[in-house]
């Protein structure tokens, strides 16, 4: 027997898009929170959802560990958990009834039960942990094991019944300011060479994951933030840097991805972070996502001596009013000038584009498929715009929502409110977006052979023959993004048909930079 048995309820395998991707990331909220309960007195074990093959998986692992406390802790650094997707939903609900079946008490912590506790307890949990959880959650333990007669009302960040059945929510937990006194992510705990294989398999390097901060102060008014609110807490560059030389030390990764939502905003704070890692030769290269306002020339440079390999921006948008309506506090021109000092460094850009604000117009659609063209990034993600609560965008549009207000998987692309155009139009818009960049990525990449051939290998032809398909692919999908516009513009006179310029019109301005290999 164990005391507490860790899982969480995001099952690659059930999100068929990232499935297809195979890029895992091991649960790192997940690892933080087992090793602060583990500092705390208590044995633990890992039930990874990442890589299991279904809940009956989670069934097997309480039958063998007999743990007396159940404990689903979402990894608040993932995305995709911040999403609150239904099939994970639906998975965390069958997973408590395993539990509770055996007579296991569950505890539950994450953004969609910090939003919606009262589902969660209904659905089989003892307890909703709200907020940031690690200190929370080792209260909790010694108040159920009883190594503590504090009563649960004085235990701040947690949801519960009372015993008349009603719902008692204690005061938020202040965040813990000073990261460096958190104890180092579990990851003996995860079976770590299962990853390595699927990433070898797939992609020929070996990827992990690590954070450097918390939280975002900024105020885009799409953004969710269940977990750190509006705050924002920093590790200390040489803590960091430390963490680094024991994963490359104990698990030889090829690659990171800090996983912050944003990298690096403390000023100085990259540049610290370059000059110690190359001290200390822990130069491990490494994806991350920064504003385009913090892309400075001093900070492009640290970048680039700290291995940097990619910057993901959250673009959103090529059309500043569209910007403005999402209180994003960045400028187009700023996501440009990024862009070129990134390439100009060598280091490779992603956007995030973002599609069907309330008020976006065929014109500011047209807008961001001209700013990905003089961009030219080397990847891109393409969603639509999601209503989750505690936003100022959900505020403004719930009274269009019905039943469903969450995506089923991260490739369900509903359009939950009413934008300007229906459903299908932004799902063939995505799927033409991506048509024309993996297009004209092809060409780029032809062109880069061309004068390099040494950089052809398995992946650059993999993505030179998709590109080529998604290029024949394209017209017939410009054409139903028409049909569905010219729809729209019958039920809205005034509006006009999209212009999108054909890919293979694009002539490579530039040879892109290697990519993460």
């Amino acid at each position: 027997m164990i005391d507490v048995l860790f899982g969480q309820a995001y099952f690659l395998r059930f999100d068929p898009k990232l499935w297809d991707a195979r890029q895992p990331y091991a649960p790192l909220g997940t690892l933080y929170a087992a090793a602060s309960v583990r500092e705390r007195g208590y044995s633990v074990a890992l039930f990874d959802a990442m890589l299991a093959e279904s809940e009956d998986a989670w069934a097997s692992s309480l039958a063998f560990h007999r743990p007396r406390f159940a404990v689903l802790y979402e990894d608040s650094f993932n995305y995709l958990s911040k999403m609150c997707l239904l099939r994970m939903r639906q998975a965390a609900m069958t997973m408590m009834a395993a539990a509770r079946s055996r007579g296991i008490k569950v505890i539950v912590a994450g953004s969609d039960a910090s939003d919606h506790p009262d589902l969660y307890l209904n659905g089989g949990a003892d307890l909703v942990v709200i907020g940031e959880g690690e200190i929370t959650l080792a209260d909790v333990l010694d108040k159920m094991s009883g190594r503590t007669d504090r009563p649960f009302a004085a235990i701040p960040g947690i949801c519960l019944r009372a015993p008349d059945g009603q719902l008692v929510k204690t005061p938020a937990r202040p965040i813990v300011r000073d990261l460096d006194t958190l104890p180092d992510p579990a990851w003996d705990l995860v079976d770590v060479e299962n990853y390595r294989r699927i990433w070898m398999a797939r992609h020929g390097y070996f990827s992990m994951n690590i954070v450097t901060t918390r939280g975002c102060p900024y105020h885009c008014n799409w953004c969710a933030k269940p977990i750190y609110g509006q705050r924002y807490s920093t590790r200390t560059p040489q803590h960091v840097a430390a963490e680094i030389e024991v994963l490359r030390d104990r698990y030889r990764p090829d690659h990171l991805w800090i996983a912050d939502d944003i990298f690096g905003l403390k000023p100085g704070w990259i540049e610290r972070f370059a000059a110690i890692v190359a001290e200390r030769g822990a130069i491990v290269p490494f994806k991350c996502l920064m504003r385009a306002d913090g892309v400075t020339e001093a900070a492009t440079s640290a970048l680039r001596m700290a291995g940097c390999r990619t910057v993901w921006i959250g673009a959103e948008s090529g059309s500043q009013r569209v910007l403005d309506w999402m209180e994003k506090g960045t400028r187009v021109d700023q996501i440009e000038t990024a862009a070129r000092r990134l390439h100009g460094a060598g280091i490779d850009v992603g956007f995030f584009l973002q599609f069907g604000y309330p008020g976006e117009t065929l014109d500011d659609i047209q807008l961001t498929l001209d700013m990905v063209r003089r961009c030219r990034p080397d990847d891109i993600g393409v969603s639509v715009s999601y209503p989750l609560p505690g936003t100022t965008f959900y505020e403004r549009v719930k009274a269009d929502l019905g039943e469903k207000q969450n995506w089923v998987d991260s490739g369900d692309l509903a359009m939950m409110y009413h934008a300007t155009y229906g459903q299908d139009f932004y799902r063939a818009l995505h799927a033409l977006v991506h048509a024309e960049f993996r297009g004209r990525r092809a060409v780029d990449l032809l062109v880069a052979v061309g004068r390099h051939p040494q950089r052809l290998c398995l992946k650059t032809a993999r993505e030179i023959v998709g590109g080529i398909v998604q290029a024949v692919k394209r017209p017939a999908i410009e054409r139903r993004v028409r049909t569905l516009a010219r729809q729209s513009s019958q039920a809205a006179p005034g509006r006009r048909a999209p212009v999108l310029i054909p890919v293979l019109s694009q002539q490579a301005a530039a040879v892109p930079s290697e990519q993460p290999h």
